[in-house]
């Protein structure tokens, strides 16, 4: 099914799962969504609080940003990786396994999808500045496409008690240290993902440079709502960090992904912790891991795990690793289709 609609489609680029895509912006799903938000604001009743999920498919792989979007942003204007060799040598052994290795999956046309999909083979540069080209066409789409979700606000007076985060899952590596798409390799440019927050308290222009987490919406969101937070959650809300409240600052971040070897054909159990300094990944079952210093290597070339003059550093972030409950599942279903 993926070939036939691929065939649809306008001419590859050439650069891997790029091109610009046949389907007209305006039926686009980015354009889509803001439709439907705008279209379900402007029904709801007026006196009635409310929370909207606006979720965009958008920016993800395939790269197939319709026109005029997807030639906003000439190629050669784009801003490519610093860090842009793979370096697997120097990397956990989790790094190769998961380039490598044949994802475990028992139905072959699933099996075949998911390897086709889920990597991307080598790029030259002009196919890299392709694929970024396009990739931020998809940004800029969904930037217009929520401006439109504002004016909207706006216009129908609800901007004065109307909190908005604008946010995102993760990012994409888009060449960074040679690699592509999402992982399972948890560097800045999968997590370090933008988070913006506008509404009555909040001041505008400030910028925070707190390590937080997306698990912490679900208790802002409560926290703005007057809604109590299942105590159980590991979520503090954001708002006293959005309105710059005194003591509001956060120390660290947590992240985890638990994969299982049906995506890339080995299962790894990856916990990562970020201060505003320094990053610590550990994979549980075989206790390999990354540590970089964030103030001197923000690029994170140089591991230094298992350096001895990063001990003091690398046993502080354990500490703090396993400090946080380990309220995770055991047992992950085997998946039904590719995401």
């Amino acid at each position: 099914i993926f070939d036939l609609w691929a065939a649809e489609t306008q001419p590859g680029t050439g650069a891997a799962q790029t091109w610009s895509s046949a389907m007209p912006a305006a039926v686009h799903s980015s354009a889509w969504c803001a439709d439907r938000t705008i279209e379900w604001l402007q029904n709801r009743k007026a006196d009635t609080p409310y929370c909207a999920w606006v979720s965009f498919p958008d920016p993800h792989h395939p790269f197939d940003c319709p026109e005029p979007w997807s030639l906003l942003h000439h190629p050669d204007e784009v801003e490519l990786p610093v860090e842009g060799g793979k370096d697997l040598d120097r990397r956990p052994w989790w790094h190769r396994a998961s380039l490598e290795s044949e994802p475990a999956l028992a139905d072959p046309s699933l099996r075949d999808f998911r390897a086709k999909l889920s990597r991307v083979p080598d790029q030259t540069e002009a196919q890299l500045r392709e694929m970024t080209a396009n990739y931020y066409g998809m940004i800029s789409l969904i930037d217009h496409s929520v401006g439109r979700i504002l004016i909207e606000i706006d216009r129908l007076g609800m901007r004065g008690n109307t909190v908005i985060v604008y946010s995102t899952d993760h990012g994409d590596l888009l060449g960074d240290h040679g690699l592509y798409l999402k992982g399972p390799t948890p560097y800045e440019a999968l997590l370090r993902v933008g988070l913006i927050a506008r509404g009555p308290g909040i001041p505008a222009g400030r910028v925070a440079q707190d390590p937080v987490s997306t698990l912490d919406l679900a208790a802002t969101f409560c926290d703005y709502g007057g809604t109590a937070l299942d105590e159980r959650a590991q979520s503090e809300s954001l708002r006293g960090l959005f309105e710059n409240a005194p003591d509001a600052g956060r120390e660290v971040a947590y992240s985890e992904w638990n994969v299982n070897a049906s995506r890339c054909g080995v299962p790894l159990e990856l916990r990562t912790v970020r201060t505003r300094t320094a990053k610590l990944t550990l994979e549980l079952g075989s206790g390999a891991g990354e540590l970089y210093d964030l103030a001197d290597d923000p690029n994170e070339m140089d591991n230094r795990f298992d350096d001895p003059g990063a001990a003091s550093l690398r046993r502080a972030l354990e500490e703090m690793l396993h400090a946080r409950p380990g309220d995770v599942l055991e047992h992950f279903d085997e998946p039904v289709g590719m995401a």
